[in-house]
């Protein structure tokens, strides 16, 4: 055992350090890449509090050793995948919720509390916390900082760095610094907290935060609308938006050939019948469901009047709202929906996803005449997720991103909507973010940690321009 392994264990007790063959499997991939054979990483540490954090982290600024941050390991885009011989930091052990401040609406935790359990603590206490993804059993509230996660409720609460007001961070060179602020005005200096959400672990390790709670609400109404083509969508996204203001929670669209896929895999007729150019699923939350129900419909009742909608089925139960969105979130399992495939998570103008669409379409089809794709997501915040099939094997990946990446740059759209870059976008970064914002980064992370040992070949290279 090396001099290093024989510290951690003195450091940090053996309940706490894996060393070696001791690393279980599960650490060396997150949810889609996985180590190159024959690395591993040389330890993994699972710490239960900053001081531990902090002694880790010294003790690899002076052996100069890579660490890299793992939260419950369901990342899409490689960000907590070990690069050989790191130092692993799961923070999995770090599930304590420290406080819950009804006055304030404010929720304290450890990194490595899960999102479910974030939720349902808010939701006992009779708040809300609104972040919500298909891994919120899993995935911890770490990693949803380190990628600063989106999620279903997007339009009308925000992003994760929007659910935050306060971290506690551990530096790469082990300094802890706690900034738990609680209020919602600080105006104190710099506001340090957004150069660690979504920087994937590069820049510091969060450790705690204080996480920002809604009023819960007290009606939900739900609807699956049919459409024509784009132009509808965004003509009921106008409609929904002026007609229900801050109670619009979420509008999420699905194109004809995911639908009919989605019905497939769920083996159950789809709601609605095939055969229309989009279907939207619409939802509100409120505070009183019977006038806010009767207020709904009538704007689903406008849309079929004014030419928008031309089916829908409205909510009626709870089970039928759960209904709806099985649907919607099965859009998401590729490994049913369509396998093998290459998956994107994008972002681009609201107002012209549809002609992004069609562009990515033409292309694939241009390249690989048996192409199938299909195209989802959340829109009126203008992130969509693609799914691309062709024929060839091996499934040609690269050459599928560079088609769709090159169109996402021409509408002057982002490569990474919610997912991070970690190592598989790296490579397309420059296509949404300039030279002077790449320098400006490779400045940041320099000055934060200028050994380059924090998650080491991921998000950005010194180089890359």
């Amino acid at each position: 055992m090396s001099n290093f392994a024989e510290e951690l264990l003195a450091r940090i007790g053996p309940g706490g350090v894996r060393i070696g063959a001791e690393v279980e499997p599960r650490h060396r991939h997150d949810w889609t890449v996985e180590m190159p054979s024959g690395d591993g990483p040389l330890a993994v540490v699972y710490p239960r509090n900053a001081e531990e954090v902090s002694t880790v982290l010294r003790l690899c600024q002076a052996h100069r050793h890579p660490v890299v941050v793992q939260g419950g390991l369901t990342g899409l885009a490689g960000g907590a995948t070990p690069v050989d011989g790191c130092v692993v930091l799961s923070m999995e052990r770090m599930r304590g919720i420290e406080e819950v401040d009804t006055d304030a609406g404010t929720m304290t935790v450890q990194a490595g509390v899960t999102l479910q359990t974030v939720q349902e603590t808010a939701d006992t206490a009779g708040l809300l916390f609104p972040l919500d993804l298909g891994a919120r059993g899993s995935c911890l509230i770490g990693g949803n900082l380190s990628t600063n996660a989106g999620g279903n409720r997007v339009l009308r609460y925000g992003m994760m760095r929007d659910l935050v007001l306060g971290l506690e961070v551990v530096l790469a060179d082990g300094t802890v610094v706690t900034s738990l602020n609680k209020m919602i005005k600080n105006n104190a200096g710099y506001d340090l907290k957004h150069l660690f959400i979504g920087t994937e672990g590069t820049l510091g390790v969060v450790t705690r935060a204080v996480l920002r709670l809604h009023p819960k609400p007290r009606s939900v109404c739900t609807a699956l609308c049919a459409v024509a083509d784009y132009a509808a969508v965004l003509r009921l996204l106008r409609l929904a938006r002026e007609r229900l203001g801050g109670t619009l929670s979420a509008f999420e669209v699905m194109w004809p050939e995911v639908y009919r896929r989605v019905e497939a895999t769920l083996g159950r007729p789809a709601p609605l019948p095939h055969g229309h150019g989009a279907y939207v699923l619409v939802e509100a939350m409120g505070t009183d469901q019977m006038p806010d129900q009767e207020r709904f419909e009538a704007i689903m009742q406008q849309g079929f009047e004014d030419g928008i909608v031309t089916d829908a089925v409205i909510a009626q139960s709870g089970e039928q709202t759960a209904a709806f969105w099985t649907l919607r979130d099965a859009c998401g399992d590729f490994g049913e929906v369509l396998w093998p495939a290459v998956g994107f998570d994008v972002s681009l103008p609201v107002g012209r996803i549809g002609e992004f669409v069609e562009l990515c379409q033409e292309r694939l089809a241009a390249r690989w005449p048996e192409a199938e794709s299909v195209f989802f997501g959340h829109v009126a915040d203008g992130n969509i997720h693609i799914g691309v099939k062709v024929a060839e094997e091996p499934l040609p990946v690269h050459a599928i991103d560079v088609v769709v990446y090159d169109a996402v740059r021409e509408f002057q759209g982002s490569i990474s909507a919610e997912h991070g870059i970690g190592v598989l976008k790296k490579e397309f970064l420059p296509h949404s973010v300039s030279p002077e914002a790449l320098a400006l980064m490779r400045t940041v992370k320099a000055a934060l940690d200028p050994n380059g040992l924090l998650n080491p070949g991921k998000v950005i290279d010194p180089t890359m321009g």
